[in-house]
């Protein structure tokens, strides 16, 4: 296991009408917890091998026995009042505690592998940022090898801005952008996509 390599994996504790929402919008409550029960077991699939050190952040509550296995994700509970807040708290204590190189993503991104996560980390070596750029004007995975605040505050969160505005802040640094990608919000993102029709055969579009 590389020890200086931190994975950090945002997560919202999976319950109904509480994730997912947008989607659920379209679909209901019952079916957007199914999918996002989906995309987390994708996420831990994707992830629990991985040779790093791996953090599992959760939105409300800790939960001790789920899908993440203590095994190999250490559990920690997000803290800040904006997504910008609670990042930076994760980032800030992992460079405190050591780590060299620091890689966040979602649990809900269905478009992601293990070697994409890999790669991150490679490309960390010789670049002080490394991004993956989301389709809605987002991003859905962030690395570092500096700690960085600026590029958590100020920004409007959920909006098609997020990306323009954090390389923005970064100008001064090396940054490499990954393959643009599309991460699961809405109905649109996966109506086409063969691995959720067992979760919509009940919507009528």
């Amino acid at each position: 296991m590389n020890t200086n390599n931190l994975l950090l994996i945002f997560t919202r504790n999976p319950e109904l009408g509480k994730c997912k929402t947008r989607l659920a919008a379209t679909i209901g409550d019952k079916a957007a917890l199914n999918i996002y029960n989906f995309l987390l077991e994708h996420t831990y699939s994707i992830t629990h091998k991985l040779a790093c050190h791996k953090q599992v952040w959760y939105s409300e509550d800790i939960w001790e026995n789920d899908i993440w296995d203590a095994t190999f994700f250490e559990k920690k509970l997000q803290k800040g009042e904006t997504l910008g807040d609670r990042m930076a708290l994760a980032f800030k204590k992992g460079f405190a505690a050591g780590f060299h190189r620091i890689v966040i993503i979602g649990s809900d991104m269905f478009d992601l592998s293990d070697r994409d996560i890999e790669g991150a980390f490679h490309k960390l070596l010789e670049n002080d940022f490394v991004i993956g750029p989301a389709e809605d004007g987002g991003y859905y995975l962030l690395g570092m090898n500096t700690y960085n605040e600026d590029i958590f505050k100020n920004k409007q969160w959920g909006t098609d801005s997020v990306l323009q505005s954090t390389l923005k802040d970064i100008t001064n640094d090396s940054c490499v952008l990954l393959e643009e990608r599309n991460d699961i919000d809405l109905y649109d993102d996966i109506k086409d996509i063969d691995a959720f029709q067992p979760f919509l055969k009940n919507h009528k579009e």
